[in-house]
């Protein structure tokens, strides 16, 4: 059911609209390398196979998973004998490019500059962080989303009726609820939805009815009132935030499984849970952050059942933590005084000094370096003129944040007998 023109592509007008970066009109003129960056089933390999295709370009494709620089050497020379034979280009396609090395990358860098290839790339990584800044300065990012129910619906009734490409020739019915069920399940994946409609269709046979109870068990788990995209999906997740807050770990656990069993993203509910570990728990257990990142991460290696119970064990712990938001108020608090106070000049002492011409000007002069003095504390301002002594961290009496306010109160109190002795008057706290 891989659509065979662009213009049966579906979900992504914000890629192939007119004037987009991808118009189709455009293609047959330049194609651009391109990175496609999405979740699964989004389209990735289909748009890189069928923008070749506009472009009339020669299609190479091999995996980053099983193909390093030799083959991407093979590539390359193929394409520079095609070119010089015919004078055609030639497009080569990486799936997973996100898992090529450095070394690996920096092979197509000449050949994508110079033009003898056009590099379209695969990851459902982002590329900031896992494709190198050269490569990614020659390319074009192009982001795309789970595909939305609309779309999915559309691809659905296309597989269900379509004599040739799908089952249109078993003559299947497909109850409004069941379709519905369907399409929900998918979260955004169109190929999680075939495999669903086409197990679904197993089960009934040719001439039958796929209903509720096929849906169901063609996806392998029961359908629970839920809509990912309507109020109900706020509800959960801000009961299961609310929870953590609140330190119930047992009511966490409860709308955790109420959202995994409906169908959620498991990385959502991850996400939520990085946020609660910083807004709800922050420095009085600075061990939740790296426990609900830890639960993302074991997730995303074990993947469904088995990474579930990471996100439960991160819960649990989020949930029994004592808490504080003194830095999520901290956070607040800074990003206002900064709106208010405008774009300060920083003072010359904390300036970085790299030339004589800087030093000369003041820049650096009559920096205390910490190390230089007892505790490691220096008496100095650090804020800009008219900030002096400002406070926005409040650390609270609970967890860690005891320890980490008894170290504060202690240096301030060093600070205060120095009587600013050795560096620029510290101002009270205000």
């Amino acid at each position: 059911m891989r659509p065979r023109s662009l213009d049966q592509v579906v979900g992504h007008p914000d890629l192939l609209g007119p004037g987009k970066l991808l118009d189709p009109a455009r293609i047959g003129a330049s194609l651009p390398s391109v990175l496609f960056w999405g979740p699964p089933g989004s389209g990735k390999t289909t748009l890189a196979t069928l923008l070749a295709q506009a472009a009339g370009l020669d299609f190479t494709a091999f995996s980053a998973v099983l193909s390093g620089v030799k083959e991407v050497r093979a590539v390359v020379e193929r394409a520079r004998e095609l070119r010089n034979r015919t004078g055609k280009g030639t497009v080569l396609f990486v799936d997973e490019i996100h898992r090529f090395n450095k070394a690996q990358q920096d092979a197509f860098l000449p050949h994508v500059e110079s033009g003898l290839i056009t590099l379209l790339g695969a990851t459902t990584e982002n590329p900031s962080f896992e494709i190198i800044p050269a490569l990614l300065s020659r390319v074009r990012v192009a982001a795309l989303r789970p595909l939305p129910s609309q779309a999915l619906r559309t691809i659905l009734d296309r597989a269900l009726n379509d004599p040739e490409q799908g089952l249109g020739g078993l003559k299947i019915g497909l109850k409004e609820e069941a379709a519905a069920f369907l399409v929900e399940s998918a979260q955004g994946d169109a190929r999680a939805l075939l495999n669903g409609l086409e197990v679904a269709a197993g089960l009934v046979g040719p001439g039958g009815e796929i209903g509720m109870e096929a849906a169901q068990e063609a996806v392998g788990r029961r359908a629970l009132i839920y809509d990912k995209s309507g109020e109900e999906h706020y509800n959960l997740i801000s009961a299961f935030h609310k929870s953590l807050r609140g330190s119930d770990p047992d009511a966490a656990l409860y709308w955790l499984a109420r959202m995994l069993l409906a169908g959620e993203n498991p990385l959502y509910i991850g996400r939520r849970m990085v946020r609660a570990a910083s807004e709800d728990v922050g420095n009085a257990d600075p061990r939740a952050l790296a426990l609900a990142l830890d639960a993302v991460e074991a997730f995303r290696f074990l993947g469904p059942p088995e990474g579930e119970l990471a996100l439960a064990q991160a819960a649990v712990y989020i949930a029994a933590a004592p808490k504080s938001n003194a830095i999520y108020t901290a956070w607040e608090e800074a990003g206002r005084a900064v709106e208010e106070s405008g774009s300060k000049p920083v003072p010359l002492h904390l300036r970085n000094a790299p030339t004589r011409l800087m030093r000369e000007a003041g820049y650096g002069r009559a920096y205390l370096y910490p190390h230089d003095f007892p505790e490691a504390v220096a008496a100095q301002e650090y804020f800009p003129p008219g900030l002096e002594g400002r406070r926005f961290y409040r650390p609270v009496e609970r967890g860690y944040e005891v320890r980490i306010k008894e170290r504060l109160d202690y240096w301030r109190g060093l600070i205060r007998k120095s009587g600013g002795r050795g560096g620029p008057d510290v101002a009270a706290d205000s």
